[in-house]
């Protein structure tokens, strides 16, 4: 689920927002009175709700397929997956605001998927990591939510025992968002 959520929303955010600008239709919505957050957010919340689409059928069909075990709670771990959806996408947000290109976009966005995969503990456990990469793993938004699923799915883990993954996911987006309106601003003005 954090595979499928990582890639698509940080690719398709950041492919959509650059596309636009390389077609001239986002300098229209620029000398609208919508400020630069709110435009942001208003390109963000459809994407939101395509990642709950996707999460839905990744849970599915795990269920479905894969017989897969949810001893926790579904509302608490569709709450804390609107974090990692929110977290993804301004990332993808943040590669859009720095890419000029799609092309660019798409690279950047590899860029980041890849170590996203291999650093979250998703393939490899975290702690058989050497220590630079143990580090480099706690930048990466999918290395919290890989803890959260397993917290909730696997273990039955509550909010008591999650809430430092979703504190270290609420910086991230403060940052990742914050960094991406002020380079958008830059840009574009």
């Amino acid at each position: 689920m954090g595979i499928i959520l990582t890639m698509t929303m940080v690719m398709i955010t950041s492919m959509a927002i650059v596309r636009e600008r390389e077609t001239g239709t986002l300098e229209q919505l620029i000398v609208t009175p919508l400020k630069t957050y709110e435009l942001m957010i208003g390109k963000i919340i459809p994407y939101i709700v395509m990642g709950y689409v996707q999460a839905t059928i990744s849970l599915l069909v795990g269920l479905a397929v894969f017989d897969l075990p949810i001893r926790g709670s579904l509302p608490l771990l569709y709450g804390l997956t609107s974090f990692f959806i929110i977290a993804s996408l301004s990332l993808g947000v943040l590669i859009s605001s720095v890419s000029r290109t799609q092309m660019q976009a798409m690279q950047m966005s590899f860029f980041v998927f890849m170590p996203s995969v291999l650093l979250s503990g998703f393939m490899f456990p975290r702690d058989a990591m050497p220590k630079i990469f143990y580090i480099l793993s706690q930048l990466l938004p999918m290395t919290y939510y890989i803890e959260i699923l397993r917290g909730i799915i696997l273990r039955g883990n509550s909010l008591s025992l999650l809430w430092a993954q979703v504190l270290s996911l609420i910086v991230f987006i403060s940052a990742t968002l914050g960094l991406a309106i002020k380079k958008f601003t830059k840009t574009l003005d």
